[in-house]
């Protein structure tokens, strides 16, 4: 049991009505979950409004509530906490409940259109080769001290957060590394937490189907570096046109990263082949297995951070040395007939951009390069013209296919694809609705030497068809097939 007084500490408080001295048994978001001497937070979401719930709360025993508009009637036996922000309120409340596990651990976050999981995933691999017990909160997974925890948000609930991190802290970890959303900073999903370095990769074409505007995009990425204590350091890449823009308004310490532009951590590419790439980071040399000019960011991103958090550039080096690929982002097989299979998560223009380029860079343009993409259902519809176009003008043949057409119709989407197919091009495409269908007509029109790329779902292991998903995995499905084929 905690006291609510003691949990309503640096919560920004308009009007309290009722006792604080209470003790509090548990704190929650959802009616649902509430139970006798709990705080129930009124939170504001996208859908539903917490307010609407508060009765509910208190019928099943709330002790607080903790809103942005106290109802005109109200339980005497019950305390009201009025505040301006109750999503911010919470995310205070739980750092309190749990003891603020982030005080006591370097918490790393990154942020930006593409490269977050691998980057956090990279830094997780790299401090745990090097002997610290860490936490890694992405996409894929979510690892506390080595045990593998079920990930279904990039950024988890504000209390699922803290709860993880006082475990984190109970287990003796030292470091912890996460993916920090758009969405996430937006809702104030991240409010309370304290942050000791905070990483942008980049801003792209992505998620305009919640923010509406580029500009609000970049204004709710700005927002995680605009919210940090001085004692913080935010690192930015400034070969990112809007790199910068990011460290306009922060207090804390300011560190750049780029392999074109003058930067505190200057990267070179020195070689790049199919089986990796010969880096050149602040004057000293290292081979990687990891692929592409994208990875050679994601990578310098890892190795400043390390720094900044006072590891030794020789042994960063040579752990990251060891570092693989992580699942499902330019993950490779050679077929039995000498076909290369790519399978990667790019799902943005600038991701699958960045793809085909990686592999123009390194191919010897004697080999037909397949391309094998779609566009999710219920998502950003703009970027799917201008995904058709990149793959149909980089690739000598791009199939269009299905990728979670969700709630929409598959064919539909596949339409609104074609729309961004260049007249000269046409002649380069086809439209496969069933995925695997897809990858097995690739399969079948590859030769010994050619390059298949299939995108958009890397990790991912379901395809999800109104409502319901079903088990799908790229690369187990182009594996089975490649091996039916004999190819």
């Amino acid at each position: 049991m905690r006291s609510l007084k003691d949990l309503l500490y640096s919560v920004s408080i308009s009007q309290t009505v009722g006792r604080t001295d209470v003790s509090v048994n548990e704190i929650q978001f959802d009616s649902r979950k509430v139970q006798q001497k709990d705080v129930f937070v009124a939170v504001r979401g996208v859908t539903v409004d917490g307010h609407a719930y508060i009765n509910k709360a208190v019928e099943s025993g709330a002790i607080a509530i903790i809103c942005e508009e106290i109802p005109t009637q109200f339980d005497e036996n019950v305390t009201y906490i009025q505040v301006t922000n109750a999503q911010i309120a919470l995310g205070v409340l739980a750092s309190n409940f749990y003891d603020n596990p982030t005080k006591d651990l370097k918490l790393v976050g990154i942020t930006g259109t593409n490269g977050k999981t691998t980057t956090t995933t990279l830094l997780y691999e790299l401090f745990t080769k090097m002997g610290y017990a860490c936490a890694l909160i992405s996409t894929i997974k979510i690892v506390i001290d080595g045990e593998v925890i079920p990930s279904t948000h990039t950024t988890p609930d504000i209390l699922t957060l803290n709860k993880m991190f006082r475990d984190a802290v109970d287990r003796g970890c030292e470091f912890a590394f996460m993916e920090v959303s758009s969405h996430g900073i937006h809702q104030n999903r991240i409010a309370g937490l304290h942050f000791s370095v905070a990483g942008f990769n980049n801003i792209t074409h992505d998620h305009l189907d919640y923010h509406l505007t580029f500009a609000n995009y970049i204004a709710a990425k700005k927002k995680f570096f605009d919210d940090l204590p001085k004692s913080a350091v935010a690192i930015t890449n400034v070969d990112d046109k809007n790199g910068l823009v990011m460290l306009q308004n922060t207090v804390a310490t300011k560190k750049t990263y780029a392999l074109r532009t003058d930067a505190d951590f200057k990267a070179k590419i020195l070689e790049n082949q199919f089986n990796g790439m010969l880096l050149e980071f602040n004057g000293k040399e290292f081979w990687t297995s990891l692929i592409g000019r994208f990875n050679a960011y994601n990578l310098l991103e890892v190795f400043a951070v390390a720094s900044i958090l006072g590891q030794d550039e020789l042994q960063v080096l040579t752990a990251l040395s060891t570092l693989k690929n992580v699942d499902g982002r330019f993950e490779t097989f050679t077929t039995a007939s000498g076909i290369v299979v790519i399978v990667d998560y790019a799902h943005t223009p600038d991701a699958l951009e960045n793809v085909l380029n990686t592999i123009e860079a390194i191919r010897t343009k004697n080999e037909k390069l397949i391309t094998v993409v779609g566009c999710g259902g219920d998502r950003d519809k703009t970027k799917r013209p201008e995904m058709a176009d990149i793959a149909s003008a980089q690739s000598q043949v791009a199939i269009f296919t299905s990728d979670n057409p969700r709630t929409e119709d598959p064919e539909v989407i596949l339409q609104e694809m074609e729309i961004g197919v260049k007249p000269q091009f046409y002649n380069r495409t086809l439209k496969i609705t069933d995925r695997k269908e897809a990858i097995k007509t690739a399969l079948k029109m590859a030769e010994p030497k050619d390059i298949i790329l299939i995108a958009g779902k890397g990790h991912e292991t379901y395809q999800e068809v109104n409502g319901i998903k079903s088990h799908f995995s790229d690369l187990e499905v182009a594996t089975e097939l490649s091996q039916l084929l004999n190819k």
